[in-house]
């Protein structure tokens, strides 16, 4: 199955999405694209619209962008680049639900809230586009956000804390079946 075929399958099976859509991707530093070995934000997201020409990625590109700019200096070197891709595809368990988890906390204040899962998993089907089969919901991203947090949520204070996100996920045979796919891209 394709990366976004698996990944929409993912979404309607109520998983959750560690690394949304991403490894169906392939994003490159060309001379073309970015003769500085520097990428910015909106050079990052005009390449990842290429690989989602059917709905529209700009919104999850920028979270994308965020997770790789770690320095917070509004550009992806190349450097940063392989460094994030190293954690996804080679790193340990742990150092992946990290860098999944810093995907998912918009603001970086050690919480997921439901408001920034709904932004995430809005961004994710915006991007899948309108065009899905079977046609998703109108509410199919709130419905997963709470499906998220009845998993995640332990305390049931409405945050999900780093160390809730990494003890649910290690216990959630889908999530690390997902996470072993990134094992055998390169």
């Amino acid at each position: 199955m394709a990366g976004s075929q698996w990944q929409l399958t993912s979404l309607l099976r109520g998983d959750v999405p560690l690394f949304p859509i991403f490894t169906s991707c392939k994003i490159h530093f060309t001379s073309q694209e970015c003769p500085s070995g520097v990428v910015n934000e909106e050079t990052f997201k005009e390449i990842y619209s290429q690989f989602f020409p059917q709905g529209d990625s700009t919104t999850y590109a920028h979270f994308l962008f965020n997770a790789f700019d770690t320095d917070h200096n509004g550009a992806v070197s190349f450097e940063d680049f392989i460094k994030g891709l190293s954690i996804l595809l080679r790193g340990t368990v742990q150092e992946k639900l990290n860098w999944a988890f810093n995907l998912y906390d918009i603001n970086k204040d050690g919480y997921i809230t439901k408001e920034e899962m709904l932004d995430i998993m809005k961004a994710i089907y915006d991007m899948m586009g309108k065009c899905t089969y079977p046609v998703l919901k109108e509410d199919a991203p709130r419905q997963h956000v709470e499906t998220f947090f009845q998993k995640m949520d332990k305390n049931k204070d409405g945050v999900v804390t780093i160390d809730e996100f990494i003890e649910s996920c290690q216990k959630d045979e889908n999530i690390m079946r997902s996470m072993q796919l990134f094992e055998n891209v390169i």
